[in-house]
């Protein structure tokens, strides 16, 4: 199997203050497909508590680099990619989230390449986005203060997307379907204007208007050879339910009638 690029995608998380923020960074890595992190000057915290917190990411976590230094942590990369909310008066490659992915991938035949994350309550300090080569920033309304792991997982959602990675393959329905067909289509409409002339719902409604529009709906939701077969059983019911009901009240009416049509008592003697 070929190599994944996303392997050579670092993660650094710059003085990260908080372990779940951590851990939520692992497991937006693992759902990605990233697997190297290296945390600056962090928070103290174990293996057993990030775990305990992003459960069945042991392979990320055991991985985990801590280092006392950006020069540490970003010595071998060839391009870095900063993530800030904040504009610099100086002239600097800016880039949105997509962008920087394709860009980031695009340097990993020469080496690796590593997206930078601020500290919680501050963010990256100049001197920390003076390492990098690009700035990123994500689209947000005025309020532009992400939470350390969501501003992670964006990252590297779009990292994930560029190289191609979506492995996950989502299964077929179970009981799959054929389209269906144009006969199937109008019994379906047959079936549709017994049932609603049963209820008596064009008493006041032109028919061929009502039914015109019924086809337009049914054909534009596209429903497949099973469901137009559910469609049609429901509407088959309707009718049967209004004939039962029918017959039901001609009955009553019957056994009702020879006790008002009998003889009447003859009236007591006066």
């Amino acid at each position: 199997m070929t190599e994944s690029l996303l392997h050579h995608v670092r993660v650094v998380l710059f003085e990260p203050q908080d372990p779940v923020n951590i851990a939520a960074t692992v497991r937006a890595m693992k759902n990605m497909g990233v697997r190297d992190l290296v945390l600056v000057r962090p928070v103290e915290v174990t293996a057993y508590r990030l775990e305990g917190i992003a459960h069945d990411t042991y392979d990320v976590i055991e991985r985990i680099r801590t280092v006392d230094s950006l020069d540490e942590a970003l010595a071998d990369c060839v391009h870095v990619a900063a993530f800030t909310a904040r504009r610099r008066r100086h002239k600097w490659d800016l880039a949105l989230p997509r962008t920087m992915a394709t860009r980031l991938l695009e340097k990993v035949p020469d080496g690796p390449v590593a997206v930078l994350f601020g500290r919680e309550d501050h963010g990256l300090p100049n001197e920390a986005l003076d390492r990098a080569h690009t700035l990123v920033t994500i689209p947000t309304t005025a309020h532009a203060s992400l939470n350390l792991a969501q501003a992670v997982l964006v990252a590297l959602y779009e990292l994930h997307l560029a190289a191609g990675d979506a492995t996950r393959v989502v299964a077929p329905p179970r009981h799959d379907a054929p389209p269906a067909s144009a006969e199937q289509f109008e019994r379906l409409f047959q079936d549709v204007e017994r049932a609603l002339a049963a209820i008596d719902f064009f008493k006041t409604r032109f028919r061929d208007h009502i039914m015109r529009s019924i086809r337009s709906l049914y054909f534009r939701a596209a429903p497949d050879a099973r469901e137009i077969e559910l469609l049609r059983a429901m509407n088959i019911e309707v009718v049967r339910t209004m004939d039962r009901i029918r017959r039901q009240g001609a009955a009553g009416s019957e056994s009702v009638a020879p006790a008002l049509g009998g003889d009447a008592a003859p009236p007591p003697d006066a």
